[in-house]
């Protein structure tokens, strides 16, 4: 059976990656998507939404736009990574396709509660859409299979040295999503900088006629480390990926929570330790909530995967 799934997204260069994988996997059934500002602003990230759409030959999926900033920091782009666009200047025509009316957090409390079994959130962005509909409509956490959210690090940052960008950019968000009571699944850094299409494979599908491909090898191309070297990376896809096909994930269910001050406000505490510390010992440790966390990932197998989806 397929997994029903509602995407919140903040459509970067990698999130478009995960709407082309997701639309066109058969086990997964994309019944609505939602937009936040992360990546770039929230009417950029719609009218990307739009786009990814059409070059994926997408049916009618609803596209809702939600939060265009974090519950409290002002809005932050990630440019410097996505461009000014927010798609690495990938040149797509405009899309025919509107937005619903309908706010992000109005319409996935309307999916949640008409669908006949429990759906999966999918966060490939920042989480203020999700921390929203949950703080304002509990009812739906029963609705909730779970929560897959591309974010955090049980190990080095990106925004800063310990925090990765999404849940930085919202960490009140990301704290409200984990305490929700809903089973969450966290593809962090751990993982997400380990999956990679190798520069001649992405060169070659820039190079195909079909728009799909073209625009899938596009995308990879936009993406880079640091200094500006290719890495290939396919970020949230993998999360999505890892939907279809969870044993190419390694995971363990770990105490994690939010840092939400300081120098390393943002941060993913994750409890990796085997025996109690003496923060429990003495009554001092801080409430946590236990996280199914990726930790390592069979990249060969998840780029297969990915690869013979969107790029057949």
């Amino acid at each position: 059976m397929s997994t029903a799934v509602i995407l919140d997204v903040d459509t970067g260069v990698d999130d478009a990656l995960a709407i082309l994988f997701a639309v066109a996997h058969p086990d997964i059934d994309v019944r609505g998507i939602t937009c936040v500002a992360g990546n770039a602003g929230l009417e950029q990230v719609v009218a990307n939404t739009l786009r990814i759409l059409d070059a994926a030959g997408a049916p009618d999926i609803p596209v809702a736009a939600g939060a265009r900033r974090p519950l409290i920091e002002a809005a932050r782009s990630a440019s410097q990574v996505h461009g000014a666009d927010g798609l690495g200047g990938v040149e797509l025509a405009a899309s025919t396709r509107q937005a619903t009316t309908e706010g992000a957090v109005s319409l996935m409390r309307r999916l949640l509660l008409e669908s006949a079994e429990p759906m999966t959130l999918v966060a490939l962005a920042p989480q203020t859409n999700l921390a929203l509909l949950l703080r304002t409509h509990p009812e739906v956490v029963r609705h909730i299979e779970r929560i897959v959210f591309m974010g955090g690090s049980a190990s080095v940052g990106n925004a800063t040295a310990v925090a990765e960008f999404n849940v930085w950019h919202d960490p009140e968000a990301a704290a409200i999503v984990l305490d929700s009571g809903v089973p969450c699944y966290m593809y962090g850094l751990d993982v997400f900088n380990h999956v990679s299409v190798p520069f001649e494979t992405a060169r070659a599908l820039a190079a195909r006629a079909d728009i799909g491909g073209r625009v899938v090898g596009e995308l990879l191309g936009n993406r880079v480390k640091a200094a500006g070297d290719y890495s290939g990376l396919i970020g949230d896809a993998g999360a999505v990926c890892a939907i279809v096909d969870p044993d190419a994930v390694s995971t363990q269910f770990r105490p994690v929570r939010v840092e939400l001050a300081g120098h390393s406000r943002g941060q993913t505490i994750v409890d990796r330790r085997e025996a109690a510390g003496e923060d429990m010992l003495h009554g001092s440790a801080v409430s946590t909530v236990g996280v199914e966390v990726a930790l390592a990932v069979d990249a060969d197998r998840m780029i297969r995967l990915f690869l013979a989806t969107v790029a057949p």
